[in-house]
């Protein structure tokens, strides 16, 4: 899966958001810290302290399809500005095998789903359809994305467990 890809998969959060700690300081938390919706996401910890108050993301069909568009939808609030210099861990999983795990500028990456820096402090909506690849090899995807100011505040932290069977 493309770093791309990743980011459409995850683009209710970053498209709603967008120093970072150690993989251990990013565990998700039971389903008390589910996102609002219909997807498979799941807040890092407690989001009473994130910038991003996520409202709702639904993801249509839930799980993604192979070879079928994928529709995200999505609102929230952000409780300040984001400027840039924001950050993003991204990492993604196939099963135990890492296939990405890198830091990058959320300000490059959000023109990918039409969102451009700065964010303004408010509520913001967002609504993206993405073709999932037919080819997408059966089996379990993780996909982590920690997000943070260019201060290393917390905007968001989210995981996503999505499962393609053969």
């Amino acid at each position: 899966m493309k770093f791309t890809s990743a980011i459409l998969l995850l683009s209710p959060l970053l498209a709603s958001a967008l120093s970072f700690p150690s993989s251990s300081d990013r565990k998700v938390l039971d389903d008390q810290h589910k996102v609002p919706g219909s997807q498979p996401l799941t807040f890092c910890k407690d989001p009473a302290d994130y910038i991003l108050d996520v409202h709702n993301v639904d993801l249509i069909p839930n799980p993604p399809v192979p070879g079928e568009k994928l529709i995200i939808r999505g609102n929230g609030t952000f409780n300040q500005e984001i400027e840039d210099g924001a950050s993003v861990y991204l990492q993604v999983k196939y099963g135990l095998i890492t296939l990405i795990k890198q830091d990058a500028d959320m300000c490059e990456q959000l023109p990918k789903i039409d969102i451009e820096c700065p964010i303004k402090k408010g509520y913001m909506e967002i609504y993206k359809e993405v073709n999932i690849p037919r080819q997408v090899p059966p089996g379990k995807y993780t996909v982590l994305a920690d997000v943070k100011t260019k201060d290393k505040e917390p905007i968001t932290c989210m995981e996503a467990v999505v499962v393609f069977p053969r």
